[in-house]
């Protein structure tokens, strides 16, 4: 990523919501085979205390050794196996113990003479949020192996020894602090990745290189109630109006107004669910001139009510 851009990265960053929907810990002796369906709209990450192979959708295979960690960003199908050959069973045929709200157990005893130490993974199923940026995750690569990182982030070490010795030696309280740790490293993943400069994605990507680009975006970003023209993002990009409309179009596949629209809505999904903030407060704050104009707005892009969207809250 070059310099000019790391308002537009750390608005990025600062919007990512990574978090656990459901965890595994799964334990089975050798061979075995444990298939993972697609997962639209929501991230697969695989922690490796004592390593498998991971088979992808696309027929690729990573050698994942002890220690390792993975992140399937947009929820793609998968395989982990102790052998190539190994026979595969859905996970979702397998029986579970719950271990602690949201985490459950998989476990596969061993018949063989003399035991063989099972394969121990922490598997999670994520819900993965980038604000108005969504459309990067489709960028991001179909496995992001923690491997790739450690050389240059070294702080995830300790992350990934706490999460072996936790799942290894499963003392009080470990299925909460591994889901924990799995969100923290999960979300250190994409951190790095961005960081980095994305590899060598394209499409969305580019407007994070797009130093002009970046400009208007970022304004948007930083003030979402006010009325955006392409005029004023225009002069914040300090190009003329007719190629910043090309540019922003190419770059991300959306005029600048339907941008703007869907990063208030996602804004304000966090605003009434985070932040349990008043509809009519949400409204004004994101630049709509009544809570009827915010609520046609928001059922249009999308598609229920703002009232319908919000999360009841627990009893604690």
């Amino acid at each position: 990523m070059t310099a000019s851009t790391p308002d537009l990265t750390s608005e990025l960053l600062r919007g990512m919501r990574l978090s656990g929907v459901n965890y595994r810990r799964i334990e089975a002796c050798r061979p075995f085979g444990v298939h993972f369906n697609y997962a639209p709209g929501r991230a697969q990450f695989h922690f490796v205390s004592r390593g498998p192979l991971l088979r992808t959708v696309s027929g690729k295979i990573y050698e994942l050794e002890s220690g390792d960690a993975l992140l399937m960003p947009n929820g793609d199908a998968h395989t982990l196996l102790s052998e190539p050959d190994a026979a595969v069973v859905d996970v979702a045929q397998l029986a579970t113990e719950p271990l602690c709200k949201s985490v459950c157990e998989i476990s596969k005893a061993d018949d063989s003479d003399p035991p063989q130490p099972p394969a121990v993974v922490f598997s999670a199923c994520m819900e993965f949020e980038l604000g108005g940026m969504q459309p990067l995750i489709s960028a991001m690569p179909e496995v992001m192996l923690i491997s790739r990182l450690q050389k240059s982030w070294p702080e995830i070490q300790p992350l990934l020894a706490a999460m072996e010795r936790e799942s290894l030696t499963r003392q009080a309280g470990y299925a909460t602090i591994l889901a924990r740790l799995a969100d923290v490293v999960a979300a250190l993943i994409v951190r790095a990745w961005v960081e980095c400069g994305c590899d060598k994605a394209t499409g969305w990507v580019e407007v994070l290189r797009d130093p002009k680009l970046s400009r208007a975006i970022y304004a948007m970003h930083r003030k979402p109630g006010e009325n955006w023209t392409v005029e004023k993002l225009a002069r914040e990009a300090g190009i003329s109006r007719s190629v910043f409309a090309e540019r922003f179009l190419a770059a991300t596949g959306s005029s600048p107004a339907r941008y703007l629209a869907e990063l208030r809505m996602r804004l304000a999904v966090q605003y009434i669910n985070e932040a349990r903030q008043p509809l009519e407060s949400v409204a004004f704050e994101l630049g709509y001139s009544s809570l009827a104009a915010f609520s046609r707005a928001f059922k249009r892009i999308v598609g229920k009510s703002p009232g319908a969207v919000r999360e009841p809250v627990e009893n604690i």
